[in-house]
């Protein structure tokens, strides 16, 4: 199979979706590894280690397209990209297309298989969007934290206080993977930690392994106590492949401290609050009600060569299931592959991306 690399072209995106390590491995199976040039150096990987590893680099982006039979990205493919797509192309990538129409049916038209990281399901775990929520969710604090500074027009809260003066209060709502890693790096700064969390067994498993964090049932009315005593707010809420629910409205904002921080890590997906809206690094944030928001649709690219290492880590098996197998095939082999198909042949075959955007559900690969 012939296997393209674009480079990513969202802004400040700097992750690629591929190592060199592991276009060498395809190549040794018999695959083509189509790799634009400069996609790996914002995460440091430069084109030489490419051509080392046997890959193919070509200039042009829209050769990469023209060439590969499945495309690797990191991010969902921007407008300028919806026209490169062609029917029967596989497109592999964390998709996010339950929070765009416009991007969904612009796939739909293109007639690519859309296979997405962020609804491949493994024993109810989501493993391909796992590395980037940790990051996420870790970097929501030192995001956070910094945005509090009075510089920044923050409230000047230091979260980890210091000797007689109490630390900053942390609210996070959604106990999954970003949200345990927000609270860890929350505590490890020595902040006062709250996470909010509908499911009973993972509020217990929280209150085991994080000893000093509270745990309190996710609800309106809880939030609304919470919110006048907060410092840092972090949204990390998720429902695999669907849009986020909108658990913060304008008057709960209107509560909160001035110069406080909400950081909504779950901007991919359309935001946890309505007056959310995407930012990039260049530009991240803007207040409402007095409350600065950080919502980079992107946070992990921060961090590009951590990220794209621990991409590709979790990425590669999968990749080299539908290089080595095709189009059923690789869902024969591993039937857990088959929960990140969103769309096949221009239809929906995403529950979640069907009832956000009102569309017929099919099953894949059934007529």
């Amino acid at each position: 199979m012939k296997i393209g690399v674009p480079k990513e072209i969202k802004a400040q995106e700097d992750r690629v979706a591929l190592l060199p390590s592991a276009a060498y491995q395809l190549i040794g199976r018999g695959h083509t590894v189509i790799v634009e040039e400069g996609a790996g150096a914002g995460s440091g990987f430069a084109d030489e280690q490419y051509k080392q590893a046997g890959a193919v680099l070509v200039p042009k982006h829209e050769e990469v397209f023209e060439r590969a039979d499945m495309i690797v990205k990191v991010k969902e493919p921007l407008e300028s990209e919806w026209p490169l797509l062609r029917a029967g192309q596989i497109l592999f990538t964390y998709l996010h297309i339950a929070a765009s129409k416009r991007l969904t049916e612009a796939l739909m038209a293109a007639k690519v298989t859309g296979i997405a990281y962020e609804t491949v399901e493994v024993n109810r775990r989501l493993p391909l969007l796992e590395p980037m929520s940790e990051i996420a969710g870790r970097m929501s604090v030192l995001v956070g934290g910094y945005f509090l500074q009075k510089h920044t027009g923050g409230c000047g809260v230091l979260l980890g206080g210091v000797p007689g003066v109490l630390p900053g209060k942390v609210v996070v709502i959604g106990g999954g993977t970003a949200g345990v890693n927000a609270a860890r790096m929350a505590q490890g700064l020595g902040a006062d930690v709250t996470i909010l969390e509908v499911d009973v067994e993972r509020m217990r498993y929280l209150d085991i392994t994080l000893h000093t964090a509270h745990t309190l049932y996710s609800s309106p009315a809880h939030i609304l106590e919470m919110l006048p005593e907060v410092d840092l707010l972090i949204g990390a809420v998720l429902v695999p492949g669907a849009r986020a629910p909108k658990l913060i409205n304008r008057e709960m904002l209107r509560v909160m401290k001035p110069g406080s921080v909400f950081v909504d890590i779950a901007i991919d997906q359309g935001g946890c609050a309505e007056t959310s809206r995407a930012t990039t690094h260049h530009n991240p944030v803007f207040v409402e009600e007095e409350v600065t928001h950080y919502c980079v649709a992107n946070m992990p690219a921060a961090y590009a060569r951590t990220a794209t290492q621990a991409l590709t880590n979790v990425t590669y098996r999968y990749i080299e299931l539908i290089a080595d197998y095709g189009v059923p095939g690789a869902f024969i082999k591993d039937g857990n592959l088959l929960g990140g198909v969103n769309l096949h042949e221009g239809k929906v075959t995403c529950r979640a991306v069907a009832e956000a955007h009102a569309l017929e559900l099919h099953s894949p690969f059934t007529r």
